[in-house]
């Protein structure tokens, strides 16, 4: 490679990635009639927000592991950040999958517990190497948290789930 060329491999590589959770959550979100029976909070956010502020998060975290990843070549700092994100997509996707297709909000809450310790590791990784990684990191901690409270919020105002 050229001296001072970029190297586009981590950058087409989480994009990818990304954009695979991205669309898996999507695919298993299905706003239909189960979701629209649901009572829920005054407070949610409109159901056109979900996918621009998504799309953000996405982004932004695509920034964060490509500036982290670049930052520190040690193969321990780089399998850490592989393994965080990792599980932390994992746990994205299945939230969707738990709350939209097994329909269970109740499960989900205690799921998105997971994926919002997960975004807190990520951050934990993402600190030791760069601390703008882990500061675009943050509005992903916000959202999930807001969702979790919101997915909290569902359960209490529809349990019990399971049922029938």
């Amino acid at each position: 490679m050229e001296s001072g060329a970029a190297n586009w491999t981590p950058i087409a590589v989480a994009a990818g990635i990304a954009l695979v959770v991205a669309v898996a959550g999507g695919v298993l979100t299905t706003i239909g009639p189960w979701y629209h029976g649901l009572r829920r909070p005054t407070w949610k956010p409109p159901d056109w927000a979900f996918g621009p502020i998504w799309a953000t998060i996405f982004a932004l975290a695509t920034v964060s592991a490509v500036m982290t990843w670049n930052a520190d070549p040690s193969p321990e700092h780089r399998r850490a950040l592989l393994v965080a994100y990792g599980v932390n997509a994992v746990l994205n996707i299945a939230w969707s999958a738990i709350f939209f297709r097994m329909r269970r909000p109740d499960w989900a809450l205690a799921e998105v517990v997971l994926l919002w310790l997960s975004i807190l590791a990520l951050i934990v990784v993402t600190l030791r190497v760069s601390v703008l990684g882990a500061v675009l990191l943050l509005p992903y901690l916000t959202w999930v948290g807001i969702a979790a409270v919101l997915n909290r919020a569902i359960v209490r105002l529809n349990g019990p789930f399971g049922a029938g």
